[in-house]
């Protein structure tokens, strides 16, 4: 099959993620748009054994990450239950930092399924509801952002528990094209805070605050973002509010930029934290069919898609 063509770009002191820098922000975003996929078909690589990627499966996948922050592969062997696959196909591309989070397995590593005890706690991925639009750790702190995940598809549930996967970068070139002073108010270091997590009386994460866009050192655009209204707040200013709205109807309207994909038994996706959301699921436990996906998060980007590397 065909694949997206690699984005280009090479930094030259330019910063594509500066307002004051137009001529960089048009040369990056007409590259990015150029025979941007349509489909979420066109982001899945066809891989033998995930833990031991060929160097034209990787190079492959590779490929389309640089295009758009992500990429679904899909092995022959179907689904195993083998933690090792998400761990194995992370370091190939340079994902070694684990976030070890507060729910996660002992080896950092997520079992995501319906867990009747996390789910009465309100913890959502630990249930069959749909997950509204989001990034990954979004309530961390910059020092310990989640810059890529990998989710890997042991058993899809019997009905639902579809994603929808949105290049973070995209929805940046949206809201600067409708107004550039939305990206002003999402950078601001104040723009959303995420109240502290408190259970019991006891408090067992800190409030965060922060931007929804910020640029890492090596010039990467990175966004932290939650449609859950009971877990954010935002800044009160007209801007920032007037650009929560919009990103909200962009999220909730048909844009084709989103792309739409159930994962099948040894599928999975690696990607550099975009925004997805997955609708509700049904398991059918009297035919033994649950919904099983594992995930690892990460504090590094794939390498080969910093935006300084992208060139040629």
């Amino acid at each position: 099959m065909s694949h997206p063509a690699t984005a280009t770009l090479t930094m030259t002191g330019a910063n594509p993620f500066s307002l004051q820098d137009k001529d960089a922000y048009r040369r990056w975003r007409e590259q990015k748009l150029r025979a941007y996929p349509e489909t979420a078909e066109s982001l899945i690589v066809e891989v033998g054994d995930p833990r031991a990627l060929t160097e034209a499966e990787a190079g492959a996948i590779l490929r389309v990450c640089r295009k758009t922050n992500m990429a679904i592969y899909a092995c022959q062997a179907g689904g195993v239950e083998d933690k090792t696959i998400p761990r194995a196909l992370g370091e190939r591309f340079g994902l070694q930092r684990l976030d070890n989070n507060l729910l996660a397995d002992d080896d950092g590593i997520t079992s995501l399924q319906v867990v009747p005890g996390k789910s009465q706690r309100g913890y959502i991925p630990y249930s069959n509801r749909r997950l509204l639009w989001h990034t990954d750790g979004y309530y961390n702190n910059p020092e310990s952002y989640i810059r890529a995940f990998v989710l890997h598809c042991v058993s899809p549930a019997a009905e639902g528990g579809e994603n929808s996967l949105l290049d973070h970068e995209i929805v940046y070139i949206l809201l600067r094209d409708a107004n550039p002073d939305y990206i002003q108010a999402l950078m601001a270091p104040e723009a959303m805070t995420i109240p502290a997590n408190t259970e019991s009386g006891e408090e067992t994460r800190a409030a965060s605050t922060g931007p929804v866009f910020s640029v890492d050192i090596a010039g990467n655009l990175h966004m932290r973002y939650t449609a859950r209204t009971r877990s954010i707040v935002w800044k009160q200013d007209a801007m920032t509010q007037d650009a929560v709205r919009f990103l909200e109807n962009l999220l909730a309207g048909e844009s084709p930029y989103v792309f739409h994909h159930r994962l099948a038994p040894g599928q999975g996706l690696i990607c550099n934290n975009v925004l997805h959301s997955r609708t509700e699921f049904t398991d059918d436990m009297d035919k033994g069919i649950a919904r099983l996906v594992y995930r690892a998060r990460y504090y590094d980007r794939i390498r080969g898609t910093n935006l300084n590397e992208l060139s040629g």
